[in-house]
């Protein structure tokens, strides 16, 4: 199964959940269930990464980008986490009118992460999942330039911890997105949104239900409580 969805067409708020590597939908359920109920929720998934069954249609990051193309048939806001921000970011490229804000939590982005200190994620992701799709770990699109690009806001949320995506590509995307606003959560590791889904819950919402704003361009640090669990 490539999504699932709650709520109906009739709601005034329609979200995209875009998981990493990893490629289940479940991974954003704990964050979205503590959304507004009356918002639609589509938590896509990725055929033939981490445990997802394969899908020919499905071969390359491209492909990725052409699912969530399918959903945007009216303006949506794009959840992402890790590689699921490189698939935001290009669907946000080629349907601008239809992407209204877009978090991006622990990614890449679609920058040279290994350059701003990220350690290599793919000889451990093969030995967890072997047998996942090979084209993931190939994947090194460089989109700085085109990035400059996505005008719509964007939220842009790392914990202070994360080995695979330190808080310099937070920085460096700040620098390039023309108006984004970065929130760093203190002990936050790169699955920060299962380890705290209560945090960043409430970080999504004051995003997306925010007017027009002045960009920000200095992190926020927020506090990690200390009762941090996985649903």
């Amino acid at each position: 199964m490539m999504m699932t969805a709650t709520a109906d067409h009739l709601v005034r708020r329609k979200l995209l959940f875009l998981p990493g590597a990893v490629g289940a939908a479940s991974f954003w359920r704990p964050v979205g269930d503590r959304l507004p109920q009356e918002w639609e929720k589509i938590y896509m998934s990725w055929p033939g990464l981490g445990a997802e069954p394969p899908s020919a249609a499905v071969q390359t990051i491209d492909d990725c980008v052409r699912l969530v193309e399918r959903h945007l048939n009216r303006p949506c806001d794009l959840v992402a986490q890790s590689m699921g921000g490189v698939v935001a970011i290009r669907a946000a490229l080629r349907k601008p009118a239809y992407v209204r804000r877009v978090v991006l939590c622990a990614t890449s982005g679609g920058v040279d992460v290994e350059r701003l200190g990220g350690a290599d994620w793919r000889d451990g992701y093969l030995q967890e999942y072997p047998d996942s799709a090979r084209w993931i770990t190939g994947e090194h699109a460089d989109l700085s330039d085109e990035i400059k690009s996505v005008t719509m806001p964007a939220l842009l949320i790392w914990g202070d911890s994360d080995p695979i995506s330190p808080v310099a590509v937070g920085e460096h995307l700040l620098s390039l997105l023309p108006d984004a606003t970065l929130r760093v959560i203190e002990g936050g590791s790169h699955s920060f949104a299962c380890d705290e889904p209560e945090l960043t819950a409430q970080l999504i919402t004051d995003h997306l239900e925010a007017g027009p704003r002045r960009v920000e361009r200095r992190p926020t640090h927020e506090a990690e409580s200390a009762n941090a669990s996985c649903d």
